[in-house]
């Protein structure tokens, strides 16, 4: 399982000219999920993102989380970020998980995030959607489990 979290300001996920989910201050979580990953990893790497503290405290350290400034998640199931390019110019999906596969374990990681405190929103499954973030700092993380 495979996230790449960005501190945002806002954020926002649109599905056929319409936006179905906008958040303000947060993370906006880009998860990919492949053929081994399991339910407990996207328990635990959902707990683990709710928890980071990537917001700056009255010094400019990196000490406050989620909670702590009132954040939310985006999450955005993105098969991509299992994508191998290493060879031709096509990039290759075999590792992504099929979709059968994927989405129980994407609604494991949005359950897992609202269990840990977190208000969460979510992109559609499968569907086209145009992705749009302020990238806060900016301040991107990669997490794999």
């Amino acid at each position: 399982m495979r996230a790449v979290i960005q501190r945002v300001s806002q954020a926002a996920v649109t599905v056929d000219g319409e936006v179905v989910a906008a958040i303000d201050r947060g993370f906006l979580v880009l998860l990919g999920i492949t053929h081994s990953d399991t339910p407990a990893q996207a328990e635990w790497l959902a707990r683990k993102i709710v928890g980071l503290r990537l917001f700056e405290d009255a010094q400019g350290l990196t000490n406050l989380g989620l909670e702590d400034v009132g954040g939310a998640l985006l999450v955005v199931s993105q098969f991509t970020l299992y994508a191998d390019a290493a060879k031709g110019r096509r990039p290759s999906f075999i590792a992504a998980a099929p979709p059968g596969q994927a989405e129980p374990l994407v609604e494991r990681f949005v359950a897992a995030a609202r269990a840990a405190g977190a208000r969460v929103a979510t992109g559609v499954f499968r569907a086209h959607m145009q992705v749009a973030l302020v990238n806060d700092g900016p301040v991107t993380l990669i997490l794999e489990h």
